[in-house]
């Protein structure tokens, strides 16, 4: 089907009507606020990282395996495409997606596993956690603050990319029930209120899903092109099979070099084409006249429908043992959480060796625990190939994670 702009709907969130940032700022006559969002999160030194994290493998496997980078690309431009769709703010749904992955740490999360098992006494590791402290606290590109400065929706969209955190009475929920919400996001929210107990903004939750459509399409493609599983195995699955059925049918000699690009578009397509559709009823059924009433639903209105919700479990079914948990890819991922571990437990003991800035940062904490958080923040801030360096200065073998 078509997908033509929409008109800016009701709900949309509004730059103009932004509640604003935790300092303000004069506002930019040639730019929107979230469009400013946006383009401090590509000049930030984080995004220019995510080249250089892995995404599933690691960077010198080969150069067309996605990184963090490219996958946060792929994102956007999904993103984009859905907030254009459904009349929503493009800038605002652009940035959630730009930033969303700013908090893993190297070796994708193998890394996050590894400090997560280090920070155990302190609360451990999350990844949405520590993109909240990266562009509210580890950025220091401006004189007069520390972060990114963004606005509430932005934040907002990025520490509900997974939904509410908690319910109206401050409880955890979902992901945080057991161990609680993450310091990093109550402590930033004492400050400034992100109602964790809401749901974010519609152009928030498309952030959300154009991941989880960028995942299972680029997964496919990189999962074929590593060969760790063949294009007649993931046949198994109905979407695939369908729109496979439809290449043949339409261009029946192929070049096999075509045939999975093909496919991987399709799959996009019909993923979008299939939000744009369930959501649109979504938002008939709400009929929200407002951004705040698309927080204050009982459900997201950015969804799948049922079908393709079964399809996407279907794609990460079969995706987690023959890839994620691929016996190749489980040694690899088991030897840089130990490379992890290792240069959080030389740091720890040894804070001397880290570089001046964090070196003097470390110094002036007293309390373990923020020492220990202090550590992890520079660890998460590595890319795959600065681990791989500093872990060969301080210890005798190095892996090569191949």
């Amino acid at each position: 089907m078509a997908v033509e702009a929409a008109a800016r709907a009701p709900y949309a969130s509004h730059p103009g009507k932004s509640r604003g940032r935790r300092y303000p700022e004069p506002v930019n006559p040639a730019r929107s606020a979230f469009r400013r969002d946006c383009d401090r999160i590509i000049h930030a030194t984080a995004f220019r990282r995510l080249a250089h994290k892995t995404q599933v493998f690691v960077f010198h496997e080969g150069d067309h395996f996605r990184t963090r980078l490219t996958h946060t690309l792929e994102v956007t431009q999904i993103a984009r495409a859905l907030a254009r769709a459904l009349g929503l703010d493009e800038d605002l749904a652009e940035g959630c997606a730009l930033a969303h992955d700013l908090g893993h740490p190297p070796f994708g999360h193998a890394g996050e596993r590894a400090l997560d098992h280090c920070l155990t006494e302190c609360g451990g590791f999350d990844h949405n956690a520590q993109t909240l402290r990266v562009v509210t606290a580890l950025e220091r590109r401006y004189a007069d603050f520390d972060g990114l400065n963004l606005t509430w929706e932005m934040l907002e969209g990025l520490v509900k990319h997974n939904g509410p955190l908690t319910d109206r009475a401050g409880r955890p929920i979902s992901r945080y029930d057991r161990r609680g919400v993450p310091r990093a996001i109550t402590e930033y929210s004492k400050l400034h209120d992100l109602e964790l107990w809401s749901h974010t903004s519609a152009e928030g939750q498309i952030g959300a899903i154009a991941d989880d459509i960028a995942y299972d399409a680029h997964d496919i493609d990189d999962g074929l092109r590593a060969e760790l599983f063949e294009l007649e195995e993931i046949a198994q699955i109905p979407l695939v099979d369908e729109a496979l059925r439809e290449i043949s049918a339409k261009h029946s000699r192929i070049e096999p070099a075509r045939r999975v690009p093909e496919l991987v578009r399709r799959l996009i397509a019909r993923m979008i084409e299939d939000v744009i559709a369930q959501s649109a009823r979504q938002l008939r059924s709400l009929a929200p006249h407002s951004v705040d009433e698309i927080r204050r639903a009982s459900m997201p209105v950015v969804e799948f429908s049922t079908q393709m919700a079964e399809a996407d479990r279907a794609i990460k079914g079969f995706l987690y043992p023959r890839m994620y948990r691929h016996q190749r890819i489980m040694r690899i991922m088991g030897e840089a959480e130990n490379v992890v571990q290792d240069l959080f437990t030389h740091f720890d003991s040894h804070p001397a060796d880290l570089p001046p800035e964090w070196r003097t940062e470390a110094a002036h904490v007293s309390d373990p625990a923020a020492r220990a958080r202090c550590i992890a923040d520079f660890i998460a801030g590595m890319t795959d190939r600065y681990a791989l360096i500093e872990h060969a200065r301080f210890f005798d073998a190095t892996p090569e994670l191949r």
